[in-house]
């Protein structure tokens, strides 16, 4: 988990090809009128977030029904967002939680195509984030192999 730009798909499919497990990318659940508000440059709501993490929620729960690890790459802001996704099997979920300071993500959002959020809906996640504190917690300044390294050791 972590605001657009710490690495939470490159760094979670690392990460579930090292746990050789399903790997998600929340995003590809995202309603398509949310992808074209945050495309607009229009943060999104908290209303406008409840169907996408709901869906998360299904995703998850069922994954564990059928005993399955996985990996998600999920923004996950605030602490109510992590308890709607993971409100029936809170226990059988290890957040990770990708740190790293604005100028370092401003400066991969500015190196970035091919995404829908704009570098300028930066500030509105970091306004919005609630670092976890039940997270595994990494610094993003480390590299790719670095970081798995280190949650690796503590999952």
């Amino acid at each position: 988990m972590g605001v657009s730009g710490s690495g939470k798909t490159t760094i979670g499919k690392l990460l579930s090809d090292r746990l050789n497990c399903q790997f998600y990318d929340a995003d590809d659940f995202h309603p398509s009128n949310n992808i074209e508000k945050m495309s607009r440059g229009i943060p999104l709501n908290d209303n406008d977030r409840l169907p996408w993490l709901l869906k998360l929620n299904d995703i998850v729960s069922n994954a564990i029904k059928e005993g399955k690890s996985g990996v998600m790459a999920c923004s996950a802001l605030k602490e109510q967002y992590r308890q709607i996704i993971g409100r029936n099997y809170p226990q059988k979920i290890t957040w990770i939680y990708l740190r790293g300071d604005y100028a370092t993500i401003r400066d991969r959002l500015e190196k970035r195509s091919n995404h829908f959020m704009p570098e300028d809906l930066l500030c509105s996640q970091f306004d919005a984030l609630e670092e976890p504190h039940n997270a595994i917690n990494v610094d993003i300044s480390f590299d790719e192999n670095k970081l798995i390294e280190q949650i690796t050791n503590q999952l």
